[in-house]
C-alpha cells in the first residue's frame, strides 16, 4: 500500500515538474583509525538539497566539524545544479547551529512536547 501511496504522489509531481531523479548525497568524516566521527546525509531532487541528519560525535563537537560537513555537501549541492537547502530540526538539536551557516527559518511549530519546538530552515546559495 505505501508504494501505491508513493508511486501515486511521484506521477503527479512528474506530470506537473517534470521528471527529476532524486539523488542521495552524503559526506562522511572518520578518525585516523577509520572511527565515524562525523556525517551529513540526504538528497538532491529539483534543484534543492534536503537534509535528512546531520551528526558530530560529541568528542568531536564545537571544533568546526558540522560546519565543514555543511560546506563539503554544499559543495556538492552546487554541483548538481542545486540552488538551495532545506532541513527540520527541533529546537533541543541544533536550530542556532543552521542560522549560524546561513540558513533562515521558515516555519516554526510550537508543542512538540511541552518546552520544544520544530523548526523548518532554508538557504539560498549565492550565485
Amino acid at each position: 500500500m505505501l508504494e501505491t501511496l508513493i508511486s501515486g504522489v511521484r506521477k503527479h509531481n512528474e506530470f506537473a515538474l517534470g521528471y527529476e531523479k532524486k539523488q542521495p548525497l552524503s559526506v562522511i568524516y572518520r578518525d585516523k583509525e577509520n572511527n565515524l566521527i562525523g556525517g551529513i546525509t540526504g538528497f538532491t531532487i529539483f534543484k534543492h538539497f534536503l537534509i535528512n541528519v546531520l551528526w558530530v560525535d560529541e568528542k568531536a563537537r564545537n571544533k568546526g566539524s558540522a560546519r565543514k560537513l555543511m560546506e563539503q555537501s554544499e559543495i556538492e549541492a552546487k554541483m548538481r545544479g542545486c540552488i538551495a537547502s532545506q532541513v527540520d530540526t527541533l529546537s533541543i538539536q541544533a536550530p542556532n547551529f543552521y542560522q549560524k551557516q546561513g540558513f533562515e527559518i521558515k516555519g516554526k511549530i510550537p508543542g512538540i512536547t511541552e518546552n520544544h519546538e520544530r523548526y523548518f530552515l532554508m538557504k539560498k546559495y549565492e550565485s
